[in-house]
């Protein structure tokens, strides 16, 4: 009977891995490659992206002392100083077309920093996009995650909690059992726990919804993780990282994604440069 040759594996291409790496290999394999191996990342994003980036900036600022209309201000800046080539204008193909949809993302961003700001959840601030790298026990790469906020925890002084700051079109229908909320969570909690060396109590998920409610309900939602109640999604992350790495250490030709919403065009302009390592 034949038997199998075993996998040739190689070392890791990647130092360490973080939750968009991880869901980017998740996503689109190729992709992965392209922006976290070979470092390229030329694709645009969508106007949500930058309407996001501008709200952490300003949150980032708000919380490190700033007014609110400061605040307010630096994530205004960061979204008139991206270049037009950087955003994905969908449909908006002539400049007027384009300059009207910059526009838009403007005014969407100020009624969605607005409506957080107007009731800003108030922390004992202890960090504020805290960038940690950490080694865990079982897990041949290292894990880094920046942590929008860490806070002293309100349930218990002697510890802390992470707090992440999300705009989004729609509040999520899952809330603190979505699985992607659950998978970054586990990120921030051991790099937050090698940073602060303290007990991590809670991952708490501020969401803002960046249109506002025809029925005047709330803008913002919020969606708490105990860590102390996830030893079985502990064990999934455990397991996923070690499959993953397992995944990008064996030889491989990473094949291009046609229907990848983004990328699939470029996906094949990516292979057809031979960017990728023959097998």
């Amino acid at each position: 009977m034949s038997q199998k040759s075993p996998r040739k594996l190689r070392k890791a291409p990647i130092e360490h891995w973080s939750y968009s790496s991880l869901m980017s290999l998740m996503r689109n394999p190729l992709a992965w490659y392209k922006r976290y191996v070979e470092k390229v990342s030329d694709m645009p994003s969508g106007p949500a992206s930058f309407i996001g980036r501008a709200g952490h900036l300003a949150l980032e600022y708000f919380y490190k002392g700033s007014s609110k209309e400061e605040a307010i201000e630096k994530g205004l800046e960061y979204i008139q100083n991206v270049a037009d080539f950087e955003i994905n204008f969908g449909a908006a193909k002539t400049k007027s077309a384009q300059k009207k949809k910059r526009q838009s993302m403007e005014m969407e961003y100020k009624k969605a920093i607005g409506f957080y700001l107007s009731r800003a959840p108030r922390h004992k601030v202890l960090g504020v996009e805290a960038v940690g790298l950490a080694e865990v026990d079982g897990l041949p790469l290292p894990l880094k995650a920046i942590s929008d906020l860490v806070v002293e925890s309100k349930i218990d002084k002697d510890a802390i909690d992470i707090v992440d700051h999300k705009f989004v079109a729609s509040f999520s229908k899952y809330g603190s059992n979505k699985t992607m909320f659950i998978m970054q969570a586990i990120f921030n909690y051991y790099t937050v726990a090698a940073m602060y060396e303290k007990p991590v109590k809670r991952f708490i998920i501020q969401e803002c919804k960046r249109s506002k409610n025809a029925d005047g309900s709330s803008q913002m939602k919020r969606h708490v993780i105990n860590f102390d109640e996830c030893e079985e999604e502990f064990a999934v992350f455990h397991k996923l990282i070690n499959d993953a790495t397992n995944e990008i250490t064996r030889q491989r030709v990473y094949l291009p994604n046609p229907s990848d919403m983004f990328e699939g065009e470029n996906s094949f302009d990516i292979y057809r440069l031979e960017l990728v390592e023959d097998s």
